[in-house]
């Protein structure tokens, strides 16, 4: 019954969240991609900085340990991110939107503002994934966790990991669509790493003992990845030179991904 519960909890906090997030950000908001990486790249800082690291910290783990876990996923993320851009730079032009590596600048017309920024934005794909599904392997064993402390608990964790998700997801869908060019690969790509929560919730089922002293760990490595997005793929794109009423612009929708994740966290913190 246990079981059944974590299973349910999980996939409805996982696929749900980045199902509902697609609603919100293809729909209404599908127009405004340059506002929604801004605020994406406030959801995702948010995210790491406001809930993932606070409570790593709030463990028993030492601060070191943790610190040092952050430092080697930012330079791990890095990595996975020189590999793609180069596996990409090996591969010969299909269109601008490919997002071939940095090789292939022919002259200054190849600088052009959209094959450029389709390039750059594609490259934090794999990293924002690989953190995604480190994160829903978290969340999975947090709600496995809850529900083997207390139904009730298990429901509300759920919850507040579907709520909390959402506006994180509407980050990633944004930075995946801006890479490629099909929603559905978006989605796929997000539902995948939100069904992740189930294996997280049925590891969590079996090894929650064990698992439990890792779980701090999970959130620092699942943040280093949110926090390279943010940095190296999202806030370069918005540092381009732009009008005054641009810039004001930006500013207030990263700050409205800030503030909406921690709004959705200090709720989720609040029951």
């Amino acid at each position: 019954m246990t079981l059944l519960a974590i299973l349910m909890g999980t996939l409805a906090a996982g696929i749900g969240s980045v199902w509902l997030a697609a609603a919100l950000s293809f729909g209404a908001l599908g127009r405004y991609t340059q506002h929604m990486l801004s605020m994406a790249a406030g959801a995702l800082m948010a995210t790491a900085f406001m809930h993932l690291l606070p409570e790593a910290f709030e463990s028993q783990a030492g601060a070191r340990d943790l610190f040092l876990a952050l430092l080697v996923g930012l330079v791990f993320f890095f990595l996975l991110d020189k590999a793609e851009l180069w596996h990409h730079g090996h591969e010969h032009h299909h269109d601008t939107d490919d997002g071939h590596g940095h090789t292939h600048h022919h002259g200054p017309g190849a600088h052009a503002h959209h094959a450029h920024t389709s390039e750059k934005r594609l490259s934090g794909a794999w990293a924002l994934l690989a953190g995604d599904s480190v994160h829903c392997f978290g969340d999975g064993v947090l709600i496995a966790s809850a529900f083997m402390a207390d139904m009730r608990l298990g429901v509300i964790a759920s919850l507040a990991v579907l709520a909390h998700e959402v506006p994180h997801h509407m980050g990633d869908l944004v930075v995946l669509r801006a890479g490629t060019a099909s929603r559905r690969a978006a989605l796929v790509k997000v539902s995948l790493a939100g069904s992740v929560t189930a294996i997280g919730g049925l590891t969590g089922y079996w090894l929650v003992e064990q698992l439990h002293d890792y779980l701090p760990f999970f959130l620092v490595v699942a943040s280093s990845s949110f926090i390279y997005v943010a940095l190296a793929d999202l806030i370069p794109q918005l540092q381009k030179r732009l009008s005054a009423r641009e810039t004001t612009a930006q500013i207030a929708w990263l700050l409205a991904g800030i503030g909406l994740v921690t709004l959705v966290s200090g709720l989720a913190h609040a029951h």
